[in-house]
């Protein structure tokens, strides 16, 4: 069967009280998770540790981070590196969400970079696509994600 898989990302959303509080409110709500279902929490870089912590004896229940740098490491300033989340066991990384390329202009060679260095270090990528209000408006969305996804996985197979 397959898997069933729901990532919730908080953004930039809830204090760490706030956070916690939430995932101890859904954590203690019973919810049993089939074998084959998935519940994973992007969060804040600030509240992966803690994430962990509350989930990791949790069945099906999972911590990622909300993004990584493109690059291994170097001087750049309040950026996370793919090594850092592999340091502290977080298996997940949300990658390309459309906030990203949208408001910080990434690029799909830094998106297949920001993949490599997840596989590199065993981190589990979520890719995201998808597309603006605007492209969405027009009803050209399909379109605009399969540029995407060729674009990226032709940048991606070229580096690997």
């Amino acid at each position: 069967m397959r898997n069933q898989i729901a990532a919730a990302n908080w953004k930039m959303n809830l204090t760490f009280q706030q956070g916690e509080k939430l995932l101890n409110n859904i954590l203690n709500a019973d919810i049993k998770l089939k074998e084959h279902q998935r519940t994973i929490f992007a969060v804040p870089f600030p509240y992966l540790l803690m994430t962990r912590s509350e989930v990791e004896e949790e069945k099906n229940y999972s911590v990622a981070a909300q993004n990584c740098y493109h690059k291994k490491n170097g001087a750049f300033t309040g950026e996370v590196s793919a090594e850092m989340l592999h340091s502290i066991a977080i298996p997940y990384c949300v990658i390309g969400h459309s906030e990203r390329r949208e408001y910080f202009n990434e690029t799909n060679t830094q998106l297949a970079d920001k993949l490599n260095l997840c596989l590199d270090y065993f981190i589990t990528p979520i890719f995201c696509c998808g597309e603006p209000l605007s492209i969405r408006e027009a009803e050209t969305q399909n379109q605009f994600v399969e540029t995407q996804l060729k674009n990226l996985f032709f940048i991606f197979l070229r580096n690997s």
